[in-house]
């Protein structure tokens, strides 16, 4: 444990895989009046925490605040290991229950409220649905969540499921295609951005993908594809826009450059019966690193859906 700009880092320590030794990071802020609220978020792919801006409206709302940084994410990465891989979204179950557990038994936290964006979100909405029946989750919260992969259709009908079958033999089969530039580009101040994070962690062009980590992603965007059930109130938001990725274009500092916005709100009504959408003008595809208009309209809207659900 350690402390650092008014944040507590906890390392969870994970059961091994066939990398070796593995673990998460739990980031703590507690909000300035005792509380028994906690809110938990979970990153994205090619992402980490460092939105500090997030944590402090959430202690401002009376929530202590959690961040998780997933096995292989950000400050969690290893040096044996490859960054942000996976095979199966069940492993991220682990990092998850052990934050909860944390949380909620040693925290003494009463409410917790799952927050989740992108890849962070599918994750977070498939283990509210397996956990529907355990009373983990409060309420969850997806910020442009990654329900299906944004490419041309004839990718999805030949690459996607030819990685995926090659995933079996091959786990470590590097993908040809990968992430582009351009929103990475649209982000961080050194380019054409507003916002500083470590670029080791979050690296413009991603970390190399793996045809393991297609299996995984895939395999957990048919499951949700298929219908869950998750029981807690569900707030889905996303950009009212998505442009094309690829290299760095002015508009995609107001459109969502990663995924198409009409697949996650098509998925958002399979997902459980207590959902709630809301789209926003001018929002990127983190919500949270919107121009601050557009941001101040995503808090608001949160703000309102917690005071209504809890």
């Amino acid at each position: 444990m350690k402390k650092e700009n008014g944040y507590t880092f906890h390392t969870l320590t994970m059961k091994p895989d066939d990398e070796g030794e593995v673990v998460a990071t739990l980031i703590e802020k507690k909000a300035a009046n005792h509380s028994k609220k906690a809110l938990l978020y979970i990153h994205g792919f090619n992402d980490y925490f460092f939105q500090d801006h997030f944590a402090e409206w959430a202690n401002q709302q009376g929530f202590n605040f959690y961040a998780l940084e997933l096995r292989k994410y950000g400050r969690s990465i290893l040096p044996h290991q490859k960054p942000n891989d996976f095979k199966d979204y069940h492993e991220y179950f682990e990092d998850i229950d052990a934050a909860v557990t944390f949380i909620r038994e040693k925290e003494k936290n009463e409410k917790l409220v799952l927050v989740g964006h992108s890849t962070g979100g599918l994750i977070a909405a498939l283990y509210a649905h397996e956990h529907r029946n355990d009373n983990k989750v409060d309420a969850l919260i997806l910020n442009s969540p990654f329900f299906e992969f944004n490419v041309p259709a004839f990718l999805k009908k030949t690459f996607i499921p030819l990685m995926v079958s090659l995933a079996g033999s091959f786990p470590k089969l590097p993908s040809p295609v990968g992430l582009d530039k351009g929103y990475g580009y649209s982000l961080h101040k050194s380019h054409n951005g507003e916002w500083d994070y470590d670029l080791d962690l979050k690296p413009d062009a991603g970390f190399k993908i793996h045809a393991s980590w297609i299996k995984g992603i895939y395999t957990a965007q048919k499951t949700l594809q298929k219908g869950l059930d998750i029981a807690c109130p569900v707030l889905v938001m996303y950009s009212a826009k998505s442009v094309k990725p690829g290299n760095y274009r002015p508009d995609m500092q107001h459109a969502d450059a990663v995924l198409n916005v009409k697949d996650i709100e098509h998925y958002a009504d399979v997902i459980g019966k207590n959902v709630e959408k809301a789209s926003f003008e001018g929002g990127v595809h983190d919500l949270l690193l919107s121009q601050k208009q557009v941001r101040d309209k995503v808090f608001q809207k949160m703000e309102e859906f917690l005071k209504n659900n809890l």
